[in-house]
């Protein structure tokens, strides 16, 4: 039985990816911070605890094994100390390559992210190949990502051999955080949502993701970056599939772009001072004037990757948040 390390298990990707690496036969071994809750249902993981951020305790973790799935991030758009997620995403990113590099694993599956793409200048679907540069990231998580990409190639052009992967917005159940996509939803189910900015996402079944990760380790091309996303829709239309999944009116109004903004700036400041999450992440905001719609077609040619319907992933990701009280009002 082959041996993987995977790290971020108990986040929502990467328990996905994890589940889909023990239904394959795979042996794992996992790296958390500390013990994982009992939710956490991974028969057969060998959990180590320790952080991704301390080269030793990744080096012990890793040895031994074949494939490493690098899924851990950071991933927040607001952070009251923002050197906590380049500490995690960078630097933490650089000690498990170095520990692949040195226990001479096999391949290398590291997670990026489509936030590290470029965008097309005129809304149409962006792919692998999209001209980009650290000036276009918009926001700390981003430049964190972008950045680890950057280090991932380091390792890459010395032989470590890695496959990239690039999620788009993975939908469905276990977002226990919530992401912030998640929290999108929570929020809508909660009539949170009067309004909503004109932008648009590329949304994924979080389950189709995880395959891609197992995909990725099997077919995919060393050195190659794959877009893991299935279709592309506004966020209008996004709750226009939640209002017929929950019966939950969506908002009807749209918001001008600009006074969100300056409000998102201001709630920002007043962040630093509170040490409080805005609610208004001015991150979010910046990223809402593009929209994110990305190409996936070369990983459904090259891998096979599935494209299970979106409208599946946000009725069980409603029902999931349903079943584990996210829902206050019904």
């Amino acid at each position: 039985m082959p041996v993987a390390f995977i790290t971020g298990a108990t986040g929502f990707v990467g328990h996905h990816v994890a589940a889909a690496l023990i239904r394959r036969g795979w042996r794992l071994r996992a790296l958390c911070r500390k013990p994982p809750p009992q939710s956490i249902d991974l028969p057969g993981i060998e959990w180590q605890i320790g952080d991704i951020r301390n080269s030793g305790q990744v080096m012990s973790a890793i040895s031994g094994a074949e494939g490493v799935f690098h899924v851990a991030a950071d991933y927040r758009l607001w952070a009251p100390n923002p050197r906590e997620i380049y500490e995690s995403n960078v630097a933490g990113t650089v000690n498990v390559l170095q520990a692949a590099m040195e226990a001479g694993v096999k391949r290398v599956v590291h997670t990026s992210s489509v936030g590290a793409l470029g965008l097309s200048p005129d809304g149409t679907a962006a792919d692998e190949n999209t001209p980009v540069s650290l000036e276009d990231m918009v926001g700390h998580y981003k430049r964190s990502k972008f950045l680890a990409e950057r280090e991932a190639q380091r390792f890459l052009d010395k032989g470590l051999p890695i496959v990239f992967v690039h999620p788009s917005t993975p939908v469905g159940p276990g977002d226990h955080k919530p992401t912030p996509t998640g929290k999108i939803i929570v929020d809508f189910l909660n009539r949170k949502m009067p309004a909503y900015l004109d932008t648009g996402l590329n949304l994924v079944d979080v389950r189709d993701v995880s395959e891609g990760h197992c995909l990725a380790f099997e077919r995919g091309r060393i050195g190659e970056k794959y877009i893991l996303g299935n279709r592309n829709l506004t966020l209008a239309e996004i709750f226009e599939i939640l209002e017929e999944i929950s019966k939950i009116p969506a908002p009807k109004v749209k918001l001008p772009y600009t006074p969100i903004l300056w409000l998102a700036g201001i709630l920002h400041l007043v962040s630093f001072v509170t040490r409080r999450e805005p609610m208004v992440p001015y991150e979010g905001v910046k990223m809402a004037a593009k929209r994110m719609f990305f190409d996936s077609s070369k990983a459904i040619r090259e891998l096979r990757f599935p494209q299970s319907p979106v409208e599946t992933a946000l009725s069980d990701a409603v029902e999931w948040f349903r079943q584990n009280g996210y829902i206050i009002r019904q």
